[in-house]
């Protein structure tokens, strides 16, 4: 086996090569061969000077996450490495280039001098995992760029590129040569010099240009803006340790990451990590299988859904036809998209050169057949099954041998659709959550027909646009709607029963969900969920309950479509949601047509359970029925698309934090309480099955 970290001879010059692909990460087995390679130069004084690089596409993008859930896990083997390192008697030079991430920082950091290839982009995104950096990069990145910077820089977790690097002195020198060849013309720069070892673990941390109560404010702004991501808190006390002398500011941090480490929200964010890889690994899908060319792309429907669309494959250098059946139309679409890019302009987050070129990547026509000679064609018309049936026979006659459809709808029968096109293995789903161009998640909707290549194309392509793709099979609403459904369901029943949408919102935006169902029908629209609720109705799949989604039903019916139209479940002044006595009118005069009693009071935890477990329960179910490949694929969709808090780790995972019995004897309660007439109470037999043998839905595989 061809070892993890050598040591090499550069004529005075030690070259330690750390090669352990893809990524470099900080396995055991690399600390402990970068431990013996220290130990052979420190004995082997012929050397003058140690120059660290990797081999392949970065330097090292951070450590072995896979390892933290070990019970014997430990920073201590690679910080006292890069103690070692660092306490080197001759200089200690790293050769950076890729992404030099979370422990690959901090090796650059232990070493002495640093040079980089102009696009390497540095930074410590541990926090995007609950934690702090472990290997002391919380003091000596305050001792090198400053307090305000490194406390900005370790809490956001962003990554800078190399030329903001070496203006603020994180790096020393630019190199365009490959890692090797700069580190070694960088390293006799520095010897023909007569350079010393320059430690950063030695220099004092400036204080006195910070502003007043800084640490203070800094704490008070973690605490009011991340209350429930305890790491925020604890990088601020980690960063204002590097104030101690360095030992003292070591142990601190030692104490806060092993917190952190333990606790419940980074258990659940580095569950979404490992989760968000396995999402696209498809079951019976070859790595070796064929990718469709995709050189151009066709969007069918150019409303809100449409040019948002667009604007992912234009955004990716993808040339992309816009198409819609009236001039009026295809004009305000486009418009829309010009003035997305000159509000990003305005910003400063494009150039106008930038505007420019990606607007020339775009163009528009009423006349369909320019679809003709596109590799991909998405279709995003209205929610209407009849609708889309007759755009997707469309499409299969006009669209190019071999060309993929995609159709964008969010709750309707993909296989039908596939059927009506003529051409079924061309077919996929491609639902995008809007706005399109800003949400992360992608659900990819494989049809029973979809060919292999089909839907290893559009996983790629996922990728090509900045997408977290989910496949899902085909059901009513896929895997989120279909979730979202009982959510909404239960929302709608507690505000006949009397609870307000402000206290129905309230005991889910209590736990960290950005908002709770009331203010996020208001902002998707009132009008689309209404629209869908009927469709599905045309399509036999409603419960036979009149009472059924009323409440959204009667809203459409008097025009109070949410935010856009300034009233819906809250009446809205701008942006900012008001309380409005209609809505509870509104519920109060439905609840007595179907015969609900009203209660004068109804708690939170009671608002909590009913919006939350069946919402478990149906993703059992989901499981159960094959529909989604792995129980994590249902937590990235609802952290990705529906706005569930990653420090909870998706649904899933909460509701075994909670514990499947204690779920299964609430969903029994209000069975037995409400009698459950239409079954909305009746336990999923897979998670009654885990609960009674005590186990978690997040390890359940598919046989």
């Amino acid at each position: 086996m061809t070892p993890l970290v050598t040591l090499d001879r550069h004529g005075d010059i030690a070259l330690l090569r750390i090669d352990n692909p893809p990524v470099n990460a900080l396995s055991p087995a690399v600390v402990s061969g970068l431990a013996e390679a220290i130990s052979a130069f420190e004995t082997d004084r012929s050397f003058k000077a140690l120059m660290i690089y990797c081999a392949g596409r970065t330097f090292v993008a951070g450590g072995d996450i896979s390892s933290f859930d070990s019970p014997d896990f430990s920073t201590a083997p690679y910080n006292g490495a890069l103690a070692k390192l660092e306490a080197l008697d001759r200089p200690v030079i790293a050769a950076l280039h890729g992404t030099v991430l979370g422990g690959g920082l901090e090796l650059a950091l232990a070493c002495h001098y640093r040079v980089a290839k102009p696009d390497t982009r540095l930074g410590l995104p541990e926090v995007k995992l609950g934690l702090l950096p472990g290997s002391l990069g919380t003091q000596r990145l305050p001792r090198l760029v400053g307090v305000e910077l490194a406390l900005e820089m370790i809490s956001s977790g962003r990554a800078i590129d190399a030329t903001q690097a070496l203006k603020i002195g994180l790096i020393d020198e630019l190199g365009e040569e490959t890692p090797l060849e700069a580190g070694i013309a960088f390293t006799a720069a520095l010897l023909a010099r007569g350079v010393e070892p320059r430690r950063i673990s030695e220099r004092a941390v400036c204080i006195e240009t910070l502003p007043a109560g800084f640490f203070d404010q800094a704490l008070a702004d973690a605490a009011r803006n991340k209350p429930f991501y305890p790491s925020e808190r604890n990088i601020v006390l980690a960063v204002q340790a590097s104030t101690l002398p360095f030992s003292e500011g070591e142990a601190v941090e030692a104490r806060l990451f092993d917190a952190l480490l333990a606790s419940p929200q980074s258990k659940a964010m580095r569950h979404l990590f490992f989760a968000q890889r396995m999402a696209s690994r498809i079951p019976g899908l070859l790595r070796d299988t064929d990718i469709r060319p995709v050189r151009s792309v066709g969007v069918l429907g150019a409303g809100t859904m449409g040019t948002g669309i667009a604007i992912n494959f234009v955004n990716a250098g993808i040339p992309t036809v816009l198409v819609e059946a009236s001039q009026a139309a295809l004009d305000r679409g486009l418009g829309m998209i010009r003035a997305n890019y000159e509000a990003s302009a305005a910003k400063g987050r494009i150039t106008v050169d930038e505007l420019d070129r990606r607007m020339a990547l775009l163009r528009g026509s009423v006349v369909d057949t320019v679809l003709a000679d596109c590799d991909l064609v998405i279709e995003a018309v209205f929610e209407n099954m009849a609708l889309k049936k007759q755009v997707c026979a469309r499409l299969g006659a006009i669209c190019r041998p071999g060309a993929i459809i995609a159709t964008n709808t969010s709750t309707l029968d993909v296989d039908q659709l596939a059927e009506a096109s003529g051409r079924p293995a061309d077919v996929v789903g491609m639902h995008f959550f809007s706005p399109a161009n800003v949400m992360r998640l992608l659900e990819v909707v494989r049809g029973a027909a979809t060919a292999p290549d089909v839907l290893a194309t559009v996983m790629q392509l996922a990728r090509t646009i900045g997408k977290v793709a989910v496949v899902s099979g085909v059901c009513y609403g896929f895997i989120g709607n279909r979730m979202a459904e009982v959510y909404l369901r239960e929302a709608e029943f507690l505000m006949m029963e009397g609870a307000s949408p402000q206290q129905i919102d309230r005991a889910v935006e209590r736990v960290g969900m950005a908002m709770g169902p009331c203010r996020m029908l208001d902002m998707a629209g009132i009008d689309v969920g209404a629209k869908t609720v009927i469709e599905r109705g045309k399509a036999g799949g409603l419960p036979p309950d009149s009472s059924y989604r009323a409440v959204v039903q009667r809203m459409f019916e008097l025009g109070r479509f949410g935010q856009k139209t300034g009233s819906g479940y809250y009446r809205y002044e701008g942006r900012k949601a008001v309380p409005d006595p209609e809505t509870a009118r509104i519920a109060a005069e439905i609840a007595s047509l179907h015969g609900i009693s009203r209660r004068p009071e109804i708690s939170d935890q009671e608002i909590f359970e009913r919006l939350m477990y069946p919402l478990f329960n149906e993703g059992a179910r989901i499981l159960e029925e094959g529909i989604s490949y792995r129980p994590g694929d249902i937590d990235i969709v609802w952290t990705a698309g529906y706005g569930f808090p990653d420090h909870l780790g998706g649904p899933i995972h909460m509701a075994d934090a909670i514990g499947l019995p204690a779920i299964v004897e609430r969903m029994a309660h209000y069975a037995t309480r409400d009698d459950n007439p239409y079954g909305y109470w009746s336990v999923s037999p897979l998670l009654a099955a885990l609960a009674g043998e005590g186990k978690r839905l997040s390890d359940w595989r598919q046989a």
